[in-house]
């Protein structure tokens, strides 16, 4: 397993195993808005015909400098964007467009507020996707959770936390679900039927998150499938993973987490497989009428 490095200056790239598969676990993941940014300079400079070299020399920079700007590992100010746009021959329109798009790399999203208890790069990927598609084998996942469940989760997890930092997690969650369902991404939610059995906190915490599912489920941009405990062996037991999905043709950006550290998946074959993964589940999971009908069974073996 890959260890989290939580004092690296620098994104990092490790590796980690998770079931037969070896990850690229990409440490401090680039927002999507940075990410555009740095592949808008690359595309302008081939169609001008400049090499990194030739670029970097023009514009005073170091090769590496320009290199950590196209693939969005340093912000890069306004006035380097207009120089960079001015040497590739940009017209006026796609110049102040970029020059938007650096300053909106440093905005600081709602989850600012919550920084010491939220990932940031998790829910700004969540803030810009327009699909995301979860998995979780385990548990309500975060998205869905009310806050008596989360509550009892936190507190379960962490049980030192004092009654103070106790709210201000749940109280960060659950900003998290009004704020994402409140922009209507498109949200597919697969979960096993195991998170629907099991007991956490009281009888009535179970059954007031499970008539809150019931009712998120009739939501039109929101699709909850339950995989039947029926189903037996299936790929997604390796763990609970999240693939999200960007207008304007940004590339999917795929995240898996546990206790040994967070994994932010760029690589395209490796998305590729989570969605593969995720497909084969959609394909042995109920239809989204069956599931609302187990969550309705699962709900009245709380009472």
């Amino acid at each position: 397993m890959g260890v989290r490095c939580a004092h690296a200056q620098a994104p990092r790239i490790e590796f980690f195993e998770r079931g037969r598969h070896t990850y690229v676990m990409v440490l401090k993941s680039p927002t999507i808005r940075h990410r555009r940014l740095g592949r808008e300079l690359r595309r302008l400079r081939e169609e001008a015909g400049l090499t990194p070299e030739r670029a970097a020399q023009h514009l005073g920079w170091s090769r590496s400098k320009l290199n950590r700007i196209e693939i969005a590992r340093i912000k890069v100010t306004p006035s380097d964007v207009a120089n960079a746009c001015d040497l590739y021959g940009a017209d006026s329109d796609t110049k102040a467009m970029l020059i938007q798009l650096g300053r909106e790399v440093g905005h600081r999203g709602w989850w600012a507020a919550y920084s010491d208890v939220l990932a940031g790069t998790y829910v700004s990927l969540e803030a810009d996707a327009a699909v995301i598609r979860t998995w979780e084998p385990l548990l309500i996942p975060g998205l869905l959770q009310t806050e008596g469940y989360a509550r009892a989760i936190i507190s379960g997890g962490r049980p030192g936390l004092d009654e103070a930092e106790l709210r201000r997690r749940v109280s960060a969650r659950m900003q998290r679900k009004v704020t994402l369902l409140g922009a209507t991404p498109t949200l597919h939610v697969l979960m096993d039927e195991i998170a629907l059995r099991r007991s956490i906190g009281s009888a009535s915490i179970m059954i007031e998150q499970l008539d809150d599912l019931i009712q998120v489920s009739g939501w039109p941009a929101v699709t909850i499938r339950v995989l039947p405990l029926t189903a037996g062996s299936h790929a997604g037991l390796d763990g609970s993973f999240s693939v999200f999905s960007f207008d304007e043709g940004d590339p999917d950006v795929a995240y898996t987490g546990g206790p040994a550290g967070e994994a932010y998946l760029e690589d395209s074959s490796q998305v590729h497989d989570l969605t593969l993964v995720f497909e084969r589940l959609s394909q042995m999971a109920l239809s989204p009428e069956e599931s609302v009908a187990l969550i309705a069974a699962a709900r009245s073996d709380h009472e």
